[in-house]
C-alpha cells in the first residue's frame, strides 16, 4: 500500500520528469534551430576563368571573386566526372562513378539502381529538420521520382530562353550571340531573384536553398551588355600549340568527340575570338546572378549564421588540346571552382590540397552537425576550414567511362586510360600540360606512387532503357 509521503514523491518525481523531458525536447529543438543554414549555388560548365583563380587575364568576375575572399577558395579542385549528368550524380551522392555506374549521361540519381537506398545532399538535409528550398540546375534532369519530395519550396527551372533563328553557328546547342534584351528575361537572373527573396525572410527553422545557374553552359546567349564587357580583337586566347598532341596517346578518349566542334572547324569558320568572347560574356553575366544571392544572404536576417557554397560540375576546353568542351582527364575539364564562406570560416583563405566535389556532402554534414552517412566516399574538407595547411595526403580521382581514371596531388596528374595507355605531367613546371612525362623512367615511381589511388572498384556503364546518352 502506498502512504501519502510515497504518493507526493512519486508524483514529484513523476513532474521533476516531465520537466527534463521538456527541457530536453527544448534543448533539441534550440540546436535544431541553431544550426548553420545553407545557401549551395552550382554553376554549368564554369572553368577557372574567375579572377581569383586567374585562368584567364581578361575576365571580370567581381561577385565571384568577392565570394571567395569572404572564407575559403579551393585553388586545385576537381569533378569526380567530366560530364553535367555523372558529375552532379557523384556530387549530390557523395561517391565515386566507379562506385555507382553513373559514368555519364546514362543514369540520373533517381533512375541508378546503384543509388536506390541513397538520398542526395539536399534531401538529406530535409529528412533532418531543414526547410528546402531548390531550382533551376542541380541534378541535370531534377528531383524526379522518389526524390520529388526533395524540396519543401520550388524556386523553379530557371531555363533560358533562346533565340528562334540560329545567330552564330550552325548547331543549335553551340550557337552563340547576344540574347535576349534585357537580364530579367533570363531565366537564371530570375531564379537568383526568387533566392533572394527567400533570403529577406527570417525562417523558423534552418534552410538549405540550392540554386543551380545554367550559364555559361551552350548555348552561349546572354544580352549586348555582358557582350560589350569584352572586345573580341584583344582578347587573350587560350594556349593551343598543335603539336601537344603529337605526346598523347591514343584512346577511346582523347580525341574530339561528334557532339562538340572541331577546334580545326572553330578555326577554318574564324570564330574562336567569338566564342571566347561569347564564353567570357556569360561568365560576367553568371557573376552578376551570383551577386544577387550572396549580396541577399549577406543582408538577410540569417546573415551572420549563412554558409555559401560554390561549385561548378566541371570545367571546359575552348581550344586547349585541340579540343572544346569537356569529356577529358586533363585539367581544363576537372578542374572546378569551388569555395566555402560562413560562420567560423577566416576570410581569405586559400588552400591548394587536392580536393574534389566528392567532399561537399561530408562537409556539409561536419558543418551542420547532421549525421554522417555511410557510404561516402569522400571526407569533410573542415581541416582544411581550419586550417589550409592541414596535412592532406589523398590525392582525388576523376573519371570518364569505365577504367579511365585521372588521379591529381598538389603537383601532379597522372592519367590512366583503359587501354593501358597513361599520361604524367609535373605541374611545378607545366601547368598547361603540354609536356607528357609517362614514358620517361625517371617518373616511373611517381607514377606507381598515384596509381595506387586507382579505383580498386570498376562497375560498368549502368544502362537504362529508354536513357540517351553523348548529350551537351
Amino acid at each position: 500500500m502506498i502512504g501519502p509521503m510515497s504518493f507526493s514523491l512519486a508524483r514529484y518525481a513523476h513532474g521533476l520528469i516531465a520537466v527534463m523531458l521538456v527541457a530536453v525536447c527544448a534543448s533539441s529543438t534550440w540546436a535544431a534551430a541553431s544550426r548553420p543554414n545553407v545557401v549551395f549555388i552550382a554553376i554549368d560548365d564554369l572553368n577557372d576563368w574567375l579572377g581569383c583563380l586567374g585562368g584567364n587575364p581578361d575576365v571580370k568576375t567581381p561577385n565571384l571573386d568577392r565570394l571567395a575572399a569572404r572564407g575559403m577558395l579551393f585553388t586545385n579542385a576537381h569533378c569526380q566526372v567530366p560530364v553535367c549528368m555523372g558529375s552532379r550524380v557523384s556530387a549530390f551522392s557523395g561517391k565515386l562513378a566507379s562506385t555507382t555506374g553513373c559514368y555519364e549521361f546514362n543514369a540520373d540519381f533517381h533512375e541508378a539502381p546503384s543509388l536506390a537506398n541513397d538520398v542526395p545532399i539536399p534531401l538529406h538535409f530535409k529528412q533532418h529538420g531543414y526547410h528546402t528550398l531548390g531550382g533551376g540546375k542541380l541534378l541535370h534532369s531534377g528531383f524526379q521520382g522518389r526524390l520529388a519530395s526533395t524540396f519543401d519550396v520550388n524556386l523553379g527551372n530557371g531555363r533560358n530562353p533562346a533565340p528562334p533563328e540560329r545567330m552564330n553557328w550552325p548547331q543549335k546547342a553551340w550557337d552563340y550571340g547576344p540574347y535576349p534584351a534585357q537580364d530579367g528575361q533570363m531565366g537564371d537572373e530570375q531564379l537568383a531573384r526568387k533566392a533572394a527573396e527567400h533570403l529577406a525572410r527570417r525562417h523558423e527553422r534552418p534552410f538549405f536553398l540550392a540554386v543551380g545557374f545554367y550559364r555559361p553552359h551552350v548555348p552561349r546567349h546572354v544580352p549586348q551588355r555582358w557582350f560589350d564587357l569584352y572586345d573580341p580583337a584583344k582578347l587573350a586566347l587560350p594556349k593551343a600549340p598543335p603539336e601537344d598532341m603529337d605526346d598523347i596517346p591514343e584512346s577511346d578518349i582523347t580525341r574530339t568527340k561528334a557532339v562538340a566542334p572541331k577546334h580545326a572547324d572553330v578555326l577554318a569558320a574564324g570564330k574562336w575570338r567569338a566564342y571566347v568572347q561569347a564564353y567570357l560574356a556569360c561568365i560576367s553575366f553568371v557573376d552578376h546572378c551570383v551577386g544577387i544571392v550572396v549580396d541577399a544572404a549577406a543582408a538577410g536576417p540569417q546573415r551572420d549564421n549563412t554558409i555559401v557554397v560554390l561549385w561548378s560540375d566541371h570545367g571546359f576546353h575552348l581550344g586547349e588540346k585541340q579540343h572544346w568542351a569537356k569529356r577529358t582527364l586533363w585539367a581544363e575539364s576537372t578542374r572546378t571552382p569551388m569555395m566555402i564562406s560562413g560562420p567560423g570560416i577566416r576570410p581569405g583563405l586559400r588552400a591548394d590540397a587536392p580536393t574534389a566535389l566528392l567532399d561537399l556532402a561530408p562537409t556539409l554534414n561536419d558543418l551542420c552537425g547532421l549525421p554522417a552517412v555511410l557510404g561516402h566516399e569522400g571526407r569533410s574538407l573542415r581541416p582544411l576550414l581550419q586550417n589550409p595547411d592541414a596535412a592532406w595526403d589523398r590525392p582525388v580521382v576523376s573519371t570518364w567511362l569505365p577504367n579511365n581514371h585521372a588521379v591529381v596531388d598538389r603537383r601532379w596528374r597522372y592519367i590512366h586510360y583503359a587501354n593501358g595507355s597513361e599520361e604524367l605531367y609535373d605541374h611545378r613546371v607545366d601547368a598547361d600540360e603540354f609536356t607528357n612525362l609517362a614514358q620517361n623512367p625517371e617518373f616511373a615511381r611517381v607514377k606507381a606512387d598515384l596509381a595506387r589511388w586507382l579505383p580498386a572498384k570498376n562497375v560498368p556503364l549502368l544502362q537504362i532503357p529508354g536513357r540517351a546518352t553523348a548529350k551537351d
